[in-house]
């Protein structure tokens, strides 16, 4: 057991590491294509679920995250980078990152949506040091899920899988950064 704790760790260091490296310097067209990545992921996702289209008519603001590559072993880590908006307008782009523990393995990519009730949730959000605990959890996109959604403690979180397979029952918390525009 020790062995896949070692191998977890640094798979997970791997994968925090590896998408991190790429937000090195400010480049405008970068900016632009996260924002193109992030237009093409709402629309898939009200694809999937017509009904949240009255959480993005009703939230204050929402973040959104294309591409979360996700892959654990006992230990477990997940990154993505992602949009954020207030009020329909881009106002910054957030970093997610997630450690995990217990019963897991393999890997996926996922896009991810959190949905901001009011200008106190989105403010929290904007501090920079944002953390959705191991209780906060995500609705899996399908056809209706949305309309037994709610939010809780301000916050209504979405996933859509993409590519991979994971089998897990783990603990896991996600932290963001915010960076405004």
């Amino acid at each position: 057991m020790q062995r896949f704790s070692r191998w977890g760790v640094l798979l997970a260091s791997w994968v925090v590491l590896a998408g991190g490296s790429s937000q090195a310097g400010w480049d405008p067209r970068a900016d632009a294509q996260a924002e193109r990545d992030a237009a093409a992921t709402i629309a898939r996702f009200k694809e999937e679920d017509p009904g949240l289209q009255e959480f993005f008519d009703q939230a204050h603001g929402y973040a959104v995250f294309p591409s979360v590559g996700k892959a654990g072993m006992g230990i477990g880590g997940a990154y993505g980078t992602g949009v954020v908006y207030e009020q329909g307008r881009v106002i910054g782009q957030a970093s997610l990152t997630q450690v995990s523990m217990g019963l897991q393995l393999g890997g996926q990519t996922y896009g991810e949506i959190i949905f901001f009730k009011d200008q106190a949730a989105i403010d929290a959000f904007k501090q920079g040091d944002y953390a959705l605990g191991a209780q906060a959890s995500a609705v899996a996109v399908q056809q209706g899920a949305s309309a037994d959604a709610d939010y809780a403690e301000g916050v209504a979180v979405f996933t859509l899988p993409k590519a991979g397979l994971m089998m897990e029952a783990s603990v896991a918390g996600q932290k963001f950064s915010f960076e405004p525009k």
